[in-house]
Parts: C-alpha cells; sequence; structure tokens
C-alpha cells in the first residue's frame, strides 16, 4: 500500500468559521482545503479550491450563496438591455486571491505532484447568468439562446474572453493541469451544442492550449454529442458515467486520453460495491496510456472520506483482476 503524502501537517486557519465564499477568497485558507486531501489520501493530484462563479463579480454579475439553495445571481441577463456595463474581466483585479492560492499551493507542492487549474464553460456560466441560479429546465437560457441569439452570442463572448484571461492567470501563477467545467452542456441537443455552446468552448480551449499546460474538457450528460466535445478541443476529454468508458473512447477516436466515468453515488455503497464499478471502469481502459482514473463529477457530501480512502488504495493496487 502506497502511503498518503503529508502537505500541511497542522491545519492552521480552518478553526475559523468561515462561508463558502469567505473560504474562496483567503488565499491561506484556500490553499489549506486544496492540500487537506493529500494529506489524507494518496491522490495523483490537487485542484485548486474556488468556484467556477468567482468571475462573475468583475464581468459586473454579482452573486451570492443562499443557504440552502445555492448560488443567486444578483444581475440576471434575459435581454440586450440586461448586458450594460457587463464587460470582460481580469482576473489579477478580479480574484487575485485564486492566483495567490495558487502561488501558495505551487510552493507548497514543489512539483510533487501536478497542481489543476479550473474555470467554468461559457454555456454552464450563462446558464447562472440567464437564469439567475440552478434550475431545473434551463428555460430561460434557452428562451434567450433561440429568441435573441445575437445577445446570446454577446453574452457568451464575454464570458469566453472573462474565462480565457482566468485561466491564463492560473497558468502564470502555478497551475500545471488546467480544466474546463462545462455542467450543463448535457442539457443541449447534439445540434444545439454544436451550434451555441461549441464555439465558445472551442475559443478557450484553442486559447489556452500549445502553452506546455495539458488541458481537460468535461461536459457532463454528452454522451449524444462525444464528437462534438472532442472537435471542441481539450487534451483529455473527461466523461461522466451515463456511458461505458470503452465504448466513450472508441467514439472519441485516438489521440485523445479520458478522465473520470464513475459514479460518485457509488462511493454511497459498500466496500464491495464500490470495488466491483471501480474494477470495471479500470478494466475498460485495459491499461492504455492516457486513462485517468476519477469519478464522473464532485464527490457528494455524504461521501465516508474512509470510502474514498480505500478505493485510492484499490485503484492504486489492482492488479486486473476483480
Amino acid at each position: 500500500m502506497r502511503q498518503a503524502g503529508r502537505y500541511l501537517p497542522e491545519y492552521r486557519v480552518l478553526r475559523e468559521k468561515l462561508s463558502f465564499i469567505e473560504m474562496c477568497r483567503r488565499p491561506d485558507v484556500a490553499a489549506e482545503i486544496t492540500l487537506q486531501p493529500l494529506a489524507r489520501f494518496d491522490l495523483d493530484a490537487a485542484i485548486i479550491f474556488a468556484d467556477i462563479l468567482l468571475p462573475l463579480e468583475g464581468m459586473g454579475i454579482g452573486f451570492h450563496f443562499a443557504a440552502g439553495d445555492g448560488p443567486v445571481i444578483e444581475r440576471t441577463v434575459r435581454a440586450a438591455a440586461d448586458l450594460t456595463g457587463v464587460h470582460v474581466g481580469d482576473p489579477r483585479t478580479d480574484t487575485p486571491y485564486v492566483l495567490e492560492a495558487l502561488r501558495l499551493v505551487a510552493r507548497e507542492l514543489g512539483g510533487r505532484v501536478p497542481l489543476i487549474g479550473f474555470a467554468g464553460a461559457p454555456f454552464t456560466l450563462a446558464s447562472y447568468v440567464v437564469e439567475g441560479g440552478h434550475s431545473r429546465q434551463f428555460a430561460e437560457v434557452k428562451k434567450l439562446m433561440f429568441g435573441e441569439p445575437a445577445t446570446f452570442k454577446r453574452l457568451m463572448d464575454l464570458l469566453a474572453d472573462t474565462v480565457i484571461a482566468h485561466l491564463l492567470a492560473q497558468i502564470e501563477a502555478g497551475a500545471q493541469v488546467l480544466q474546463l467545467f462545462d455542467s450543463w452542456a448535457g442539457t443541449l441537443g447534439p445540434r444545439d451544442y454544436e451550434r451555441f455552446a461549441a464555439p465558445h468552448s472551442q475559443k478557450v480551449l484553442d486559447a489556452v492550449s500549445g502553452r506546455g499546460v495539458p488541458v481537460i474538457h468535461f461536459a457532463g450528460g454528452s454522451v449524444g454529442m462525444l464528437a462534438q466535445v472532442r472537435a471542441a478541443g481539450g487534451d483529455v476529454v473527461g466523461l461522466d458515467w451515463r456511458i461505458d468508458l470503452d465504448r466513450a473512447w472508441a467514439e472519441l477516436g485516438e489521440g485523445v486520453a479520458v478522465q473520470g466515468n464513475l459514479d460518485p453515488a457509488v462511493l454511497l455503497g459498500p466496500p464491495d460495491e464500490v470495488e466491483r464499478h471501480a474494477a470495471d471502469v479500470l478494466r475498460r481502459a485495459r491499461r492504455r496510456p492516457g486513462h485517468i482514473f476519477n469519478l464522473g463529477h464532485g464527490v457528494l457530501p455524504a461521501t465516508s472520506p474512509d470510502t474514498v480512502a480505500r478505493l485510492v488504495e484499490f485503484v492504486h493496487d489492482w492488479n486486473g483482476e476483480g
């Protein structure tokens, strides 16, 4: 069994009671939260603690987090007039705390494992901006997309340029891998994704590629449009759990790595079920170069840390059986 690394052996600042957004805005706290999993688990990378909505404030779109309701957008965009005053953000003045947290973590890690930076994809960010927060039907964003395509494109261009600026700044601050999260891409059909969302993701991915930093492109719910996701760009395509890994990789074709594929809810089950699902993912990958084992989305809050530890150990020790 491999031993977890010991980064920040004493938690220095998390004894304070801070809100989620306060934790994001404190570089020392964000750095400590980023490093905590590496102290507990034998992970192969770290991902900076932040939130995809943070760049919105610098664009003139305020938001806050409501208890039990998640993010609430304070200035929704549902017509051309709503874009007045909305502009491309500058990460150095808008979110300097994220960049400082990256620098702190990069110094602490010293290159022992890669540090991942990230941003939300333009369509996912637009979904929050237009809907006003979380949504089930995404009716408002689609209403704007279909009813006022010029306004929607203008919003998407502003978001894409802001995301590019933030990702490039993250590279300068020490991020060694980037991930573009398009969590709500699957709310679109293949043709609408190709028409309204993919060009803006491609703009972002093209702008940050070729800089010596691999880029992961995750589009949630994209089973029916993997070809379009691959065409939009990225060195690695993130997969959720709605398709078998080997089938997805065959559809994506040669020359691209894959990440993810394990349903996070599996970790709520008993150990033998967790191992059975993990082994299935590993068998389908066939030890092929370019496979990054991971969940198909984030860890669910009810997940036991002990279960995560057992999963990490199982994956590292897997011998092709089980």
